[in-house]
Order: structure tokens, then sequence, then C-alpha cells
């Protein structure tokens, strides 16, 4: 099986060209949906992250407020390092276990399958080295506050201060590219992107 690693900036397009992969005959798993369930009400990680951020993160029902988490995750600690770390450590672990458990579980049932993981953080968090291929999405710095805007229905201004927040956890660009495999560059029209996604898939099953 071949392991790809789909990542991205905030906002750049990541989860649309996972889409189109899929569409292509490739298996795809999201990093931020395997968090989401590792934050539900009886999970280990819920019970760590609720110990560490305070109760004040619950809504009425007991499930985490992820806008809440996201606000006391940003801000900074007694050293002056945002907190983004600390949830980090939390929960990546296991998503990364479930990840694999999760590849595990294609390689079964097809061993020449492409996995795909999309996740926004595969750099930073030193996992590049999992998989055999890493895919970086990229657009124009405006367009990531406009489908922010669009995506979250809020305001330009309040999308930029968003963007920008979270962009400040992520490695810029130019880094990513650095150590990508691959490239897709979704500035442009849906069509122009597929084309490369069509292009990167073609290649990928030839040389598989």
């Amino acid at each position: 099986m071949l392991k790809i690693g789909l990542t991205g900036g905030i906002a750049s397009g990541k989860t649309t060209v996972g889409e189109m992969f899929v569409s292509l005959g490739a298996h795809l798993i999201q990093a931020d949906q395997i968090a989401h369930d590792v934050m539900n009400p009886g999970e280990a990680v819920y019970e760590a992250i609720v110990c560490h951020f305070g109760r004040e993160i619950l809504n009425p029902d007991k499930t985490i407020n992820r806008a809440r988490l996201a606000e006391a995750a940003f801000e900074t600690n007694q050293q002056g390092e945002s907190r983004i770390q600390e949830l980090n450590r939390i929960v990546h672990p296991e998503v990364l276990r479930r990840q694999e458990a999760w590849m595990e579980n294609v390689t079964r049932k097809n061993p020449s399958a492409v996995a795909i993981v999309e996740a926004a953080l595969i750099l930073e968090a030193g996992a590049a080295k999992q998989f055999d291929k890493i895919i970086v999405v990229i657009c124009q710095p405006e367009q990531r506050v406009e489908r922010w805007a669009r995506r979250m229905n809020v305001d330009q201004e309040t999308a930029r201060r968003e963007v920008n927040r979270r962009m400040a956890a992520q490695f810029p660009d130019d880094k990513k590219m650095k150590s990508a495999d691959y490239v897709i560059d979704n500035s442009g029209s849906i069509e122009e992107t597929r084309k490369q996604v069509e292009k990167i898939y073609a290649g990928l099953r030839q040389r598989w």
C-alpha cells in the first residue's frame, strides 16, 4: 500500500483535493475527524482535555465546545508560549494511533491501495516519516481569508484575524513546499486543481 500525507495551511483546500483523490479511487481519512471522535465524552482524550483546560470549555450537554477550546489553546502559558502545543500533546498520539490502525485495515482489504491521510499538521508534528509521499496544497493568502469567511459565515476582518492566528501555529507555505513530494496549487479554478490531482494520482498508480 502507498501511504500519502495530504497537508497544507488553513483554508488551502485540502478537503476539496482529498475528495478529488477519492473520486479517482484513493482511500482517505481526515485527521480532523479523528480528533473530533477522540474528543467525545467517554474517550480518554476527552477526559485529559477537560482536566487540562477546565470545564469552562464544555457545552451544557458536556460535549467540548471547540470554539472555546480553540480560544483556550491559543492563549499563552506562563512561559509565554501558545497552549496549542499542550493540546497537541494530548490529542496527537491517539490520532496517530487511529490513523495507523486505519491504514493497516486498508492494507488488509487492498494491499495495492493508495491510502491518504489529510491533516493540517503532518510536518509540524514531525510525522512525515510515516508516509511514502507528502502532498502539499497551497493557495494565495487572501483566498484563505475569503474561504474561511464563507465557511464560518463571518466577516472578512474576523476571518483574517482567525486565519492569521491559526497560521502562526503552522509552517508557512514555502517551508511546507520544501518537504513536499508534490505541490498542488489550489489558487485557480476547480478544474485546474482537478487536472493537477489527476496527474499526480496517475503518477502514483504508475510508480506503485
